[in-house]
């Protein structure tokens, strides 16, 4: 063929996508609204779910123990912060990692995802999208329910920009953690698993005590800063709790950023590995 009859051809073809090229991003709108809307209709049940463990938390140290004079008054202070990203924290991480672990190995509802017109990739994205919204659902829940419970809220509306993009981030590194125990770990383990981390990621992550008061545990605080969790917790107290030592709110910028990068690699190789199983 010569050059004169081939040109226009290419010509015409060059920068026109193929005849029903699916829409991605409409196919990750279908999957996401699926979830919410799913979500919607289990709202009480959800929220019983993810809220009920920190309200009695919150309530028991933040409350009672305050009232019987075991507390400080302002031990409420230290607390209140630590519980709302506990609660966004674990909730993205519980939200991610157990019906992973249901879809691949029960349901198989995954597959019908795999199948959409999406990268693999996105249906993982899609995921920690979804369990970052239920997450943050759950984190601006508590901030009625703790005013309920404390009388009071150590928060301002200029605290609001700065307090939404630590619960989103914490939400992100939560969600992250979670596709990558829910996909590296085998379903008969999951449980075992859930039992060692989520402990340690409890009492480690600087929820109910300022990080930098524990010069006197260095071995301890040094636990402490590796676990993201007690970066959200002190990004949260320097917030709403200013007058309480706490991490620079770049430095908790820096280190959760750190931590979704490395836990997004292996989370999305952990879902492209079992997607491909």
């Amino acid at each position: 063929m010569s050059a004169d009859t081939a040109t226009p051809g290419l010509l015409r073809g060059a920068g026109v996508p193929p005849a029903g090229r699916p829409d991605v991003a409409r196919a990750f709108r279908a999957l996401l609204w699926r979830d919410v809307f799913v979500t919607g209709r289990e709202l009480v049940p959800f929220l019983l779910q993810v809220v009920l463990q920190p309200v009695f938390l919150l309530f028991v140290f933040g409350k009672v123990l305050v009232e019987l004079g075991f507390a400080s008054d302002g031990y409420s202070d230290v607390l209140l912060p630590g519980v709302i990203a506990l609660t966004a924290f674990l909730t993205a991480l519980q939200n991610t990692a157990f019906p992973l672990v249901i879809d691949f190995s029960y349901t198989k509802e995954i597959e019908d995802r795999l199948l959409a017109p999406l990268p693999t990739a996105l249906v993982a994205v899609e995921k920690i999208v979804f369990a970052v919204l239920r997450a943050l659902v759950a984190a601006a829940v508590m901030f009625p329910i703790s005013w309920w419970v404390l009388g009071s809220l150590p928060l301002t509306w200029s605290d609001l920009p700065f307090l939404t993009l630590f619960l989103v981030l914490g939400s992100l590194v939560g969600a992250a953690v979670g596709m990558t125990v829910g996909t590296f770990v085998t379903p008969n383990r999951i449980n075992v698993v859930f039992a060692v981390v989520l402990t340690p990621l409890l009492f480690t992550g600087s929820t109910q005590f300022p990080w930098q008061q524990l010069d006197s545990l260095r071995w301890f605080q040094v636990v402490c800063a590796l676990n993201p969790l007690t970066y959200v917790s002190e990004a949260l107290r320097s917030q709403m709790a200013p007058g309480v030592p706490h991490l620079p709110l770049w430095l908790c910028a820096v280190a959760l950023a750190g931590f979704l990068s490395v836990f997004a690699a292996a989370s999305l190789v952990g879902f492209r590995r079992r997607a491909l199983d």
